[in-house]
């Protein structure tokens, strides 16, 4: 039986400009959400907001496949549902309201284990994770289960609503061939034939003598060079199959830029695998090679980035992301290509060349199985003032304070003690026992918590030109944690760097902030293993994130003054780092999280958890943060809009 018909009608909100009229009360059911958008047109994720007696939003996935899915609770009480979406280009295609017991058995077929920890949230009354436990059952899928999860979004092209204005570009391919690989060329080749986009040259090289059979087009010629003068150029591999309009998308996607890269899945020995990319993120192109393929670049950019074709095509990458400007780089977030498995990164050697012909100072390090950029310190190497704001817990800030000052291997640093009211006469002690050290300072600051006026009030007493944000529950794990964070810091166009800490029984308890996780922001593959490797392999090297957290953040001062540090009235307690970072970003700096510097954190031990008037609280700060940072968390740079935010990270949606 098809599903009840379903309106849009336009309403007043400006962000939320539509209202989904559904036949019935939706109020304390499940809706469930199937829609379509332009394939062409960006993919920032739909957002519902509920309206009645406790008005909530959720964040949708983005239909990246050109059709997406959602499911979720209705709270009760629900007198309309609006939706923020793309004004054109976008149609609810089936909208439905579920009871429980449909979505019990939906979770029950497909992730029954999930289901029995739902059950026992409920059997605990704890209604906020017992949804949450139950939707990621019901309707979050494993990356490992991407091909089922594609079969059921991904959309044939429709005229009359993937709106393609074609652009005007001839495009020159790369591809080199081998004997043997005759039958993968063969299929790349009829990839090529089938493209949208007619405007484009092939140069296919063969090692050995061509094999016979091949498709004839005046479009491909032999050699490593093209017959005619080309606007952009793009790489090719024997196996690669291109969308249909691979091409159509990547030409459009150059207008007013150098580079253009999309998504991509891969042959594995496991199955089909995507590799679906954030917004351009420098530092993680040159140590990862994440754009792949499909990609294309300027004519203009390889005139500038030095690459010759002597250096061969592993090399072109690499240059390219040197040279090109970032506001000139543009990702498509579809997957536009099929391939066969084979390495991602550059060649280390590849790298390092690429490095010194375009005269930078970062070198090629080679850790935990991952080539990264080892950036130098400056000679000498700039104070750094660590600043942990305190109260009370002598057993807490002891350790934070032997971690500082005996365990870190950092020629030049100061620390500054926020103290928030201590009255505890060890604490008292301790600080007397400091007293004889000329490298610390304490400062007083009583009355109410206010995280962000304790970090502005540190940071105005502190002396370095690099300032280290730490909690007081931190206990530093390496040594070189403050070495690793302030040769980032220091960095032209860098704002906040954030450092990998961990629970006290080694997983992951920091690595970067998701702005859209949880609905507001939270902390990415949370409570994973330590060694994680991330998708992309991006947990194994230092790469651009919207945030980091306090517990551990270095900035320069000049950063830290540039945007105003942290705002006291708007986010007293939460959300302030979050916040401060993307207001680093506002004005134009990169964040970055850095896996070289370990730290244990136990969160919020000195605090305690968030409950009555503290939890009030928190829900109005929340509240600031969205109506804030509504744009972004809809569409944060770092984090790909096929995945849920229900999670930790990284699962399908």
């Amino acid at each position: 039986m098809s599903p009840p018909p379903v309106r849009l009608e336009p309403h007043d909100d400006p962000d939320f400009t539509r209202r989904l009229v559904l036949p019935g009360a939706p109020g304390g059911r499940w809706l469930s959400l199937t829609y379509a958008a332009d394939r062409f047109a960006p993919a920032p994720r739909p957002m519902l907001r509920f309206l009645g007696p406790d008005p909530s939003e959720a964040l949708l996935p983005g239909p990246v496949l050109g059709r997406a899915a959602w499911l979720g609770p209705v709270p009760p009480g629900t007198t309309a549902i609006l939706l923020a979406a793309p004004p054109a280009g976008f149609r609810v295609e089936a909208a439905r309201l579920l009871g429980l017991p449909a979505v019990l058995a939906r979770a029950a077929r497909r992730r029954p284990a999930t289901l029995a920890v739902a059950l026992l949230r409920a059997a605990q009354r704890d209604g906020r994770r017992f949804r949450n436990t139950l939707r990621i059952a019901a309707a979050v899928t494993p990356l490992s289960a991407y091909p089922a999860w594609r079969a059921e979004r991904a959309r044939p092209f429709e005229p009359a609503l993937d709106r393609l204005v074609p652009v005007p570009r001839r495009i020159g391919l790369l591809l080199a061939a081998a004997p043997g690989e005759e039958a993968a060329l063969r299929t790349s080749l009829s990839s090529l034939l089938a493209q949208s986009h007619r405007d484009w040259r092939l140069a296919l090289s063969w090692r050995g003598a061509p094999p016979a059979g091949l498709p004839r087009d005046p479009r491909i010629g032999e050699g490593a060079a093209f017959p005619e003068v080309v606007e952009a150029v793009g790489l090719l591999h024997p196996g690669d199959v291109l969308a249909p309009d691979a091409l159509a998308q990547l030409a459009r996607a150059l207008d007013g830029a150098d580079l253009a890269y999309a998504d991509e899945e891969v042959e594995t020995p496991s199955g089909l695998a995507p590799r679906l990319k954030p917004a351009w993120s420098p530092d993680l192109a040159l140590a990862t090679g994440y754009p792949g393929r499909p990609m294309l670049l300027a004519r203009d950019l390889l005139a500038r980035c030095g690459w010759e074709e002597a250096q061969g095509t592993g090399a072109l990458a690499p240059a390219a992301f040197l040279a090109v400007a970032p506001e000139r780089v543009r990702h498509v977030p579809r997957i536009l290509c099929r391939r066969p498995a084979g390495p991602e990164a550059a060649e280390p050697g590849l790298l390092r060349e690429a490095l010194r012909r375009a005269g930078s100072p970062a070198r090629v390090r080679e850790e935990g199985g991952a080539p990264d950029l080892l950036w130098p310190l400056p000679d000498p190497p700039p104070l750094a003032s660590v600043v942990i704001p305190t109260r009370d817990r002598p057993d807490l800030i002891r350790t934070a304070v032997r971690g500082v000052l005996e365990e870190t291997d950092y020629p030049a640093l100061d620390l500054v003690l926020v103290d928030n009211g201590s009255v505890d006469p060890a604490v008292h002690a301790f600080y007397a026992d400091l007293s004889g050290d000329p490298r610390v300072r304490r400062i007083d600051r009583p009355g109410p918590f206010n995280f962000s006026s304790l970090v502005n009030a540190g940071v105005a007493a502190a002396r370095g030109s690099v300032v280290v944000l730490l909690n007081n529950d931190v206990a530093v794990r390496d040594p070189r944690w403050l070495a690793e964070m302030v040769r980032l810091a220091v960095r032209p166009g860098i704002g906040a760097v954030g450092a990998k800490l961990l629970y006290g029984n080694g997983r992951l308890q920091h690595a970067g902030v998701v702005v859209g996780l949880g609905g507001r922001a939270g902390h990415t593959l949370r409570n994973r293993p330590a060694d994680t490797p991330g998708h992309l392999g991006r947990l194994r090297v230092t790469h651009e994130v919207a945030g980091v957290t306090a517990a551990c953040l270095a900035v320069t001062r000049a950063g830290f003054e540039r945007v105003g540090g942290f705002d006291e009235a708007a986010f007293a307690v939460d959300f302030n780092d979050i916040d401060f970072c993307l207001r680093l970003r506002e004005a134009g700096l990169r964040n970055l999280w850095c896996p070289h510097a370990v730290l244990d954190h136990h969160e919020s031990v000195s605090r305690g958890p968030s409950v009555g008037p503290a939890r009030a609280r928190f829900e109005a700060e929340a509240a600031r943060f969205t109506a804030r940072w509504r744009a972004v968390i809809r569409d944060d740079p770092y984090y790909h809009p096929a995945f849920s935010v229900t999670t930790f990270g990284e699962d399908l949606e």
